[in-house]
């Protein structure tokens, strides 16, 4: 069996490749994608070959071919043996994909899908899972005022999350207007431009003092700076964005240390593997509360998607990735 797969061959290049399909070992799922998510910011970063796109390497130097994609949907085609949650023919949503036809996964990776869930939102249920673990570390209490700095993919989703979890007034922070009115029809109570000159004192005003909690996603410098200019006293900010240029001053004596403002660590690897804890859940568990939370209607992350395209159009795609600086929310369908 034949495998299609989207592959960076080199910086700004996608190409399309054909291997032998995986065979699933045991404890292992063989998955034939239907729905898969461009997840925009990491993506971007192994496309033009930023060598900090892993928290975990110290290359300085991309190394090509490189495959991306994590956040897929579809239907269970193997099992390796000792496989008990999922069977053959079973809808699934998947965490650490590739683009590609068939992906092979141990088992905690998959997450079988009610009927109430389509390939759509499942496609994005890895994803959210990104911010749903900020806003878990960041202990959002009902009732407390929010902040989203920045209205991509994760930030949009911090949207409905936030206000699903009942925090209030929930504010969304975005240069781009089309964006702003997005996150308001998906839950926010107020949208502000951060290069308003008014910005962080209509913010206080809206928060009566600032916010308690902030989601920052834009990954820039400028955006924590900005965000921390928003703070109330004993805020919380989730560091979501990844910041992989370190050539920024922050004010820490008056805008960190002074207020008492806490900087949570929120990149996904930062979570436990095995048991969830107050504030600190597994990879999995989240996964399958977003699958609830979407059966329910209490959030709809088919909503954020733009664009969705067959996954032959994938170089095109990704060569619009590579110089288009608002890059829409886009999916693969892997049935066209």
């Amino acid at each position: 069996m034949k495998n299609q797969n989207i592959i960076f061959t080199s910086v700004g290049v996608a190409e399309m490749t054909e291997t032998e399909a995986p065979i699933p070992a045991a404890g292992e799922v063989l998955v034939r994608s239907v729905r898969d998510t461009i997840s925009t910011g990491t993506e971007r970063a192994n496309l033009m070959g930023d060598p900090n796109v892993s928290i975990y390497s110290n290359n300085k130097v991309a190394i090509y071919p490189r495959s991306a994609g994590y956040s897929i949907a579809g239907v269970v085609e193997a099992v390796g043996a000792d496989v008990k949650s999922v069977k053959v023919g079973d809808r699934v949503a998947c965490s650490w994909t590739k683009h590609s036809k068939y992906n092979a996964l141990i088992e905690r990776k998959v997450y079988k899908l009610p009927d109430e869930v389509g390939f759509d939102a499942a496609a994005l249920v890895h994803i959210a899972t990104f911010p749903l673990a900020a806003i878990r570390k960041c202990k959002v209490e009902l009732g407390e005022s929010a902040m989203v700095m920045g209205l991509g993919v994760l930030g949009l989703t911090a949207v409905q999350l936030l206000h699903a979890a009942g925090a209030v007034p929930v504010i969304a922070c975005d240069p781009i207007e089309s964006k702003r009115q997005r996150a308001l029809e998906l839950g926010a109570d107020f949208a502000l431009d951060p290069f308003d000159p008014e910005f962080s004192k209509k913010l206080k005003e809206l928060t009566n003092g600032g916010a308690k909690v902030c989601i920052e996603v834009t990954g820039l410098g400028q955006g924590l700076d900005m965000a921390l200019d928003c703070m109330a006293k004993f805020g919380r900010i989730a560091l979501l964005g990844c910041t992989r240029n370190s050539d920024f001053t922050i004010d820490y004596y008056h805008k960190v240390h002074g207020p008492g403002i806490t900087l949570v660590g929120a990149h996904t690897a930062a979570r436990p593997n095995v048991d969830s804890s107050d504030g600190w859940w597994t990879e999995r568990d989240d996964a399958l509360t977003l699958i609830n939370l979407q059966a329910h209607g209490r959030i709809n992350l088919a909503a954020l998607v733009d664009e969705v395209h067959s996954y032959t159009e994938g170089p095109e795609v990704f060569g619009r990735l590579a110089t288009e600086k608002n890059f829409p929310i886009v999916q693969f369908d892997w049935e066209k």
